[in-house]
């Protein structure tokens, strides 16, 4: 399951603030600000689909994610590969390389990853 862009936006705040109040979720979002009401709503519904909870604290609400921002991103972006790219991470990559514009010194990075990704794999056969 995923959330909308607008819930997205107030889970990477949550992200960042790790556990805030309605004032400060506010206070983060650019100008023009949304409603309290708006992001209300959109916490509602992001409780109701698992990402979010909430500590009562007399008559207000302490949020916080329940979902890892690495774990969130790795599901997002596999489902991409899956849809886009007939789930082969290889073909991924292919076009990763090819179509951005990376410098030479980040393919050297890349690279590096990669290879120390695959001496890890040998070392666990």
């Amino acid at each position: 399951m995923y959330l909308t862009n607008a819930e997205e936006q107030i889970m990477k705040l949550l992200w960042k603030l790790e556990k805030a109040f309605i004032r400060d979720l506010l206070n983060e979002f650019p100008e023009p600000k949304p409603a309290p009401t708006t992001v209300i709503t959109l916490l509602k519904r992001m409780i109701d689909k698992g990402f979010v909870s909430y500590r009562q604290c007399g008559n207000s609400r302490e949020y916080f994610a329940l979902v890892r921002k690495t774990d969130y991103f790795s599901d997002h972006f596999n489902g991409l590969i899956k849809d886009f790219f007939n789930d082969s991470k290889a073909q991924f990559a292919s076009f990763f390389a090819n179509e951005t514009e990376m410098s030479q010194e980040e393919l050297k990075e890349l690279r590096d990853l990669v290879n120390k990704k695959i001496a890890s794999k040998r070392l666990k056969k």
